[in-house]
């Protein structure tokens, strides 16, 4: 037997019909979360002290530092203890030869509380050819500086050459006067 396949009876498509009247249950969910949010947010708009960032926390009692402050008096002992010399000043034209041998010229390239930091700055200037030493100071009670300085020199040629060695090495110093310790 053999079969027309163009004279096929077919069946109607069938369509789901979203026509029945009845809504779908997730958009009443998110209309009820779209309204929920703009609900709360008018509410703490208008009643701002009930939101938790509002509230005020109990204050934590505040401690006055009864610790004295620092007083700084190495400025005034370093200006009453030196005397800066210009670079131009020649020692003979000034003083007569028998004051002349009274005094010496030193220069202090550093002070530091901690003996270990003025030791490294005496082996820098001993590398570059400077007689560099330490010297322990007592600035009040029981407060020790290191105090590394190059020197004596006893003419201002020496002085001179020392500092601008020192200039080239990119150290700072300060010419200091003194009477001469033997």
């Amino acid at each position: 037997m053999s079969r027309d396949f163009a004279k096929k009876s077919r069946a109607p498509a069938r369509r789901h019909s979203t026509s029945t009247g009845q809504t779908p249950g997730w958009l009443f969910f998110v209309a009820g979360v779209v309204f929920g949010a703009f609900a709360a947010s008018l509410y703490f708009i208008k009643n701002p002290a009930n939101t938790p960032e509002t509230k005020e926390l109990p204050k934590a009692k505040v401690e006055e530092n009864k610790t004295p402050k620092p007083r700084f008096d190495f400025y005034k002992l370093l200006q009453e203890s030196e005397t800066i010399v210009p670079a131009s000043e020649t020692m003979a034209e000034e003083k007569p030869a028998q004051e002349q041998g009274k005094e010496e010229y030193i220069l202090q390239v550093g002070s530091f509380p901690k003996g270990e930091d003025a030791d490294k700055l005496r082996a820098q200037l001993i590398l570059i050819n400077l007689d560099a030493r330490i010297e322990k100071v007592e600035i009040r009670k029981g407060e020790i500086w290191h105090r590394v300085v190059v020197g004596p020199f006893n003419t201002q040629a020496e002085l001179s050459t020392a500092r601008s060695q020192l200039v080239n090495n990119q150290y700072n110093a300060l010419v200091l006067k003194r009477a001469k310790t033997k």
